[in-house]
C-alpha cells in the first residue's frame, strides 16, 4: 500500500466508494425486499439474519462482528488491499442495514417476486463490490481456505456451507422461507456472476485448421480483430496443423463460427469464456476506412 503512485491511490479510492456503493445496493435489497418477506440471504449474512431474529440483536452488529475472522483470512489468503475492501465493504453494509431497517418493503406477499427481485438487488451489490476488489461476506473467504486445504473446489464448498446456512434459516423462516431463501441465493450467484464477467463479455476461440491464412484475413476483414497462431502436430495422427487463437466480444461470436465453417469445414473449434480483457490485440479495428 505504501508504494501506490498518484494514478493506483486513484483507482483504488475508486474501488472503494464502488464497493461502498454495492454494500448499499445489498442492504436496499436485504431491508426492502428479502427480509420483510420472511427471506433470508445465504453465507454470514444469512447467519446474521437469523441470529437477529432469535436474540432481538440488530443485524449491523451481527454482519460486522461475525464477519471479522474470515476478514482476517481474506488478509492472509489473498493480500492487506483485498481485507481493506472487504472491511469497508462489510462495514459499509453493517451500517446501510441499520439506518434502513425501518424502511417500507417495495414488494410483499408474492413469493416469486420477492426471490427474483430480492436475488438481483443483492447479486447486483455483492457483484459490484467483488468485481472491485472487495467482498460482503466472510463464507467466500472460508470456502477458498477450505478448498486448498482439501481435495473439493471453492464452488463446492459454497454450496456445502450454505445448506447448512439454510437449514438454519428453517428455523426462523420456516421450511418454505428456507426454500425461498435458496432460491434467491442462487439468483444472486448467477447475477454476480454476470457482473464479474461484464454485460457483453468476451470469448476465447481457439481454432486447429489446416486453411490458418484464409481464416486469419477474413476475420480480419469482417470482424477487425487480430489473432495469434502457431503450427503444432496431431498427437495421433502427427500431421501438422495450425492452431489460432482470437479474443473477440459475445456479439461477435456467431459470425466467427460462420467464418470459419466456411473457409474450413472440418477446424477443430473450442470456445472459453473470457472475464476480463485488456488493451493489446483485443483493440478493434475500423472496418470502415
Amino acid at each position: 500500500m505504501k508504494n501506490l503512485t498518484p494514478r493506483q491511490l486513484l483507482i483504488f479510492i475508486g474501488r472503494i466508494l464502488m464497493t461502498i456503493l454495492g454494500a448499499f445496493i445489498t442492504a436496499y435489497g436485504l431491508e426492502s425486499v428479502l427480509i420483510p418477506n420472511q427471506v433470508s440471504d445465504g453465507g454470514i449474512t444469512g447467519v446474521s439474519i437469523v441470529g437477529s431474529n432469535l436474540f432481538d440483536i440488530k443485524l449491523g452488529y451481527l454482519i460486522a462482528v461475525l464477519n471479522i475472522p474470515f476478514i482476517w483470512l481474506g488478509y492472509k489468503q489473498i493480500g492487506a488491499k483485498f481485507a481493506i475492501l472487504s472491511i469497508v465493504g462489510i462495514l459499509s453494509l453493517a451500517f446501510f442495514t441499520s439506518i434502513m431497517h425501518h424502511i417500507p418493503a417495495i414488494i410483499e406477499g408474492d413469493s416469486l417476486l420477492v426471490t427474483i427481485v430480492g436475488g438481483v438487488i443483492i447479486g447486483t451489490g455483492m457483484g459490484i463490490a467483488l468485481r472491485n476488489g472487495g467482498a460482503l461476506d466472510g463464507i467466500d473467504m472460508f470456502a477458498v481456505l477450505l478448498s486448498r486445504k482439501l481435495p473439493f473446489g471453492t464452488s463446492d464448498f459454497i454450496l456445502f456451507l450454505n445448506i447448512f446456512v439454510f437449514i438454519l434459516v428453517s428455523t426462523v423462516f420456516g421450511f418454505e422461507g428456507a426454500m425461498l431463501s435458496a432460491i434467491a441465493y442462487f439468483i444472486a450467484s448467477k447475477v454476480i456472476h454476470l457482473i464479474e464477467e461484464g454485460l457483453s463479455g468476451s470469448k476465447t476461440f481457439t481454432i486447429i485448421t489446416t486453411k490458418p491464412k484464409s481464416i486469419i484475413e477474413e476475420i480480419k476483414d469482417e470482424l477487425g480483430r487480430t489473432c495469434t497462431y502457431n503450427e503444432i502436430h496431431g498427437g495421433y495422427t502427427d500431421i501438422a496443423f495450425t492452431q489460432i487463437t482470437c479474443v473477440i466480444n459475445r456479439l461477435e461470436e456467431q459470425k466467427l463460427k460462420e467464418i470459419i465453417t466456411t473457409k474450413d469445414p472440418h477446424a477443430f473449434i473450442a470456445v472459453y469464456d473470457v472475464s476480463d480483457v485488456k488493451k493489446g490485440s483485443f483493440i478493434k479495428q475500423d472496418l470502415q476506412k
